[in-house]
């Protein structure tokens, strides 16, 4: 059904450029005509092997973005990254890779340092033309942070022109409400020194709804549905100076400000009948008014020395973010319009983050050796507030709920590093040292809970070219991941007025060995990843049948083994008509306690994705993409197979100064997020999230100036990742 809708789009835009009947008529006599010449020239007719416009870089894919068709019609870089393979862009604009991973993306070899909302508006101002590649890497080595589990490198385009530059990037969403992105951008090249100067606006309205249903068995029915209003909006602006004193001394630095503000309504029921569905027991409303800001700061120091093969790098940090929210729960019988509960909150949350690190690298003859140190240092504060509306109409303090919460957290770690080529074989050998020191307190309850722990983290890998066509590369590594701050923080975080998850101070880190081998064969690329993951962190339900409450708490669990099966290959139907491919298989077999009884189901899913671009006469291109996934879940959830179909045309103008681009993203809003409990026998579970990533799309770039210089971009550390 899924390609005769492509194939059916694909005809409708045909005929929208008046050349529909002219090509297919053209084409079919051309097949007809080498058909009947001769039986060996078939293949020419039918399959073409497409320009390389992907390779391995030591076991990691590299896919080329400027110039590349696949990607002419994407409005920036996070829609690249959608279409990338390997690589998945929910509803919210996160990015995963290898399944469920959460990379770490990094600017030319450099994490950068931005929060994701930051990240995500970053890669929205980068148009697909200012990039020269994107590296995934699935298995990084011990030379990059321990909490790396998964890496995207972009890599800017290199520029060398004298001058000035400036380019201005706008899209607009449509759908019920409209969202607008705006971005300027402007620097100077004198040959020495390079000032940037980049500022962006974005203002709109975002939906979402959430739908539940809680039962245990033989007790009430509870239906919950949410609606929720965002209207946003956010600035930012950042300035730098990188000094090229001489061949040999680079000196950067770069300071920035983002800040946001948000005001969100969330209205919703709650429907609660006894078992047999009845009875009314409980028929509620809500709202649930919020306000909220962040004000992020940011500087940012770099500087290099290199001399024939030794090159030495010094890189440090600071962060500063602020987040305020004051939220109204109001709750009301529906029949009588009586008031129920309202209270209430009041949350202020700090975070300082200060990082320095230290790389050093000597090349001789054909092996490099290199070593680095890194010292972090990170602060969060949160202090929420709530207050009760008394049987005397006054605000009261409400202990149960309000929390004083702090962490504390430093990080030494090392790593040395080993490359030698011998040959067509490349060998690279590492091994970090990561020592973690922190304390959680968890003032209102009088709870401290201190860690202290040296783990050594090892990594290998061998890549061996056979011929220009083929590699095959094979790694190792170990990889720890720390729970981020608002899976330690003990507050309530709400859904609904009877439905909330609470963070867990006495999380451990996870542990995951992994090894993964790839293969390259021309454009075809396949690889297998196998590994096992410890102390699993994640979130199980608890629901109470007396007040209704469904709560979501944090826990570890003792193992999972996983694996990945993928494989990508473009192919050119004809000289007009491109698809790229990608067909990936997951395996997943964790070890879940819950509630007296343990867990253990082996879960197979799997994901096929499709990216038609389709060359048309007078500069035009069309792009269908199409992504399916199947049926997956965990021990405990059943997840719902989902599908998405986005169609986009672009067109260059004024000797591609100017770029339109005209799309429309999950034409057939068909991407909800559906879950069900799989134990119907302890409870029946279902929620659904739905986000309004059905929207038309306008996109409007326009440069202008001499100069073609690129600039560096800000750098992002491990920690600030875990400030999301």
């Amino acid at each position: 059904m899924i390609i005769k809708l492509w194939f059916l789009l694909f005809l409708l835009f045909l005929s929208i450029f008046g050349k529909a009947q002219e090509i297919v008529k053209s084409k079919v006599s051309d097949s007809l005509t080498q058909v009947k010449s001769s039986t060996t020239t078939i293949s020419e007719v039918i399959l073409q092997s497409a320009p390389r416009k992907m390779k391995l870089n030591d076991g990691s894919l590299v896919v080329s973005v400027a110039g590349n068709r696949d990607f002419k019609t994407s409005t920036h870089l996070l829609d690249v990254l959608r279409k990338t393979p390997g690589v998945t862009v929910d509803q919210e604009d996160g990015i995963f890779i290898g399944g469920r991973i959460a990379p770490a993306v990094l600017i030319d070899g450099k994490p950068v340092v931005m929060s994701n909302q930051e990240l995500q508006a970053y890669l929205r101002s980068l148009s697909p033309d200012m990039v020269e590649s994107v590296e995934v890497n699935t298995n990084p080595s011990s030379k990059y942070d321990a909490e790396f589990k998964g890496i995207i490198d972009i890599k800017l385009k290199k520029n060398i022109s004298l001058g000035w530059k400036a380019s201005y990037n706008g899209n607009v969403y449509i759908n019920k409400f409209n969202y607008k992105e705006n971005v300027f951008n402007t620097s100077y090249h004198t040959g020495k020194v390079t000032y940037s100067l980049q500022a962006g606006y974005n203002e709109g309205i975002s939906t979402y709804r959430y739908h539940a249903l809680q039962r245990l068995a033989n007790t009430n029915i509870m239906r919950t549905h949410t609606y929720q209003e965002d209207f946003g909006k956010v600035y930012n602006i950042q300035a730098g100076a990188d000094f090229r004193m001489n061949d040999k001394n680079r000196l950067g630095i770069n300071v920035r400000g983002s800040f946001r503000d948000n005001d969100r309504t969330r209205d919703g029921f709650l429907f609660t009948t006894d078992k047999n569905e009845t009875q009314t027991v409980l028929n509620t409303v809500s709202e649930n008014p919020t306000r909220y800001s962040q004000d992020n700061y940011g500087i940012t120091t770099d500087y290099s020395f290199q001399n024939k093969g030794f090159k030495i790098n010094f890189l440090g940090n600071y962060l500063s973010v602020k987040n305020k929210q004051n939220d109204d729960f109001i709750n009301r019988d529906k029949t009588t319009a009586n008031p129920l509960s309202y209270w209430k909150s009041d949350l202020i949350n700090k975070i300082n983050i200060y990082t320095a690190q230290i790389d050093a690298s000597q090349k001789i003859d054909h092996a490099d050796l290199e070593a680095g140190i890194k010292y972090s240092s990170s602060d969060t504060q949160n202090n929420i507030r709530y207050d009760t509306l008394s049987a005397g109409n006054q605000f009261v303090f409400d202990p149960v709920r309000s929390n004083v919460f702090s962490y504390k957290e430093k990080i030494w770690a090392g790593y040395l590093a080993y490359r030698q080529k011998i040959g067509n074989l490349q060998i690279n050998a590492g091994l970090r040292f990561e020592n973690t020191n922190s304390i959680s307190n968890a003032v209102t309850v009088d709870s401290v809970v201190a860690k202290n722990y040296l783990k050594w983290l090892p990594s290998l890998s061998a890549n061996y070219t056979f011929n220009k066509s083929s590699e095959f590369s094979l790694s190792y590594s170990r990889k720890i991941t720390r729970p981020v701050f608002s899976q330690l923080n003990p507050f309530r975080f709400y859904f609904s007025p009877l439905n909330y998850w609470i963070g867990n101070p006495y999380l451990l880190p996870s542990f995951t060995s992994q090894i993964k081998a790839t293969y390259r064969y021309k454009n075809w690329i396949t690889s297998f990843t196998v590994g096992k993951e410890k102390d699993v962190m994640t979130r199980y339900p608890l629901y109470n049948p007396e007040t209704n409450v469904l709560e979501y708490l944090g826990t570890n669990l003792p193992y999972r083994n996983f694996a990945v099966l993928e494989t990508s290959f473009p192919v050119r139907i004809t000289k007009w008509w491109n698809i790229t491919s990608q067909i990936t298989g997951y395996y997943n077999d964790e070890f879940r306690p819950y509630l007296d009884e343990v867990f253990a189901l082996k879960i197979y899913n799997y994901e096929v994705r499709l990216n038609q671009v389709f060359s048309l006469p007078k500069g035009f291109t069309v792009n269908i993409f199409a992504n399916y996934e199947s049926k997956t879940g965990n021990s405990l959830y059943i997840i719902k197979p989902r599908y998405t179909v986005d169609v986009s045309v672009q067109k260059s103008w004024f000797d591609n100064q100017l770029n339109t681009k005209l799309g429309f993203n999950n034409l057939l809003d068909s991407y909800e997020q559906r879950l069900e409990f799989r134990h119907k026998q302890i409870m029946d579970n279902r929620f659904t999230h739905w986000w309004d990533s059905s929207r038309l799309v306008f996109s409007l770039s326009y440069t202008i100036g001499s100069s073609k210089y690129q600039v560096k971009e800000n750098q992002k550390t491990e920690e600030e990742n875990r400030t999301r």
